[in-house]
C-alpha cells in the first residue's frame, strides 16, 4: 500500500471515529467531547488532503521522468 493510501485511509478513519464521538458528545450534553471529535474529523481532512497532494506530485515526478 503506498504512503498516499495509508494516509487517505488514516484520514477516514479519523473522520468517522470524529463523527462518532462528535455524536456520543452531542447526546450526552458533553461538549468537550464534541470538540474532541469535531477535532478528529479535521485531521481526517488533513491526511486525505496530504494523500492527494502525495498523489500529484507522484503523477508530476512521473511525467517530468517519463
Amino acid at each position: 500500500m503506498s504512503d498516499s493510501n495509508k494516509d487517505r485511509l488514516s484520514g477516514v478513519g479519523d473522520k468517522v471515529s470524529g463523527n462518532v464521538k462528535e455524536g456520543v458528545g452531542k447526546v450526552t450534553g458533553d461538549k468537550q467531547t464534541e470538540g474532541e471529535g469535531k477535532a478528529e474529523k479535521v485531521v481526517g481532512d488533513i491526511k486525505e488532503g496530504v494523500a492527494d497532494i502525495k498523489d500529484k506530485v507522484s503523477d508530476a515526478v512521473k511525467k517530468v521522468t517519463d
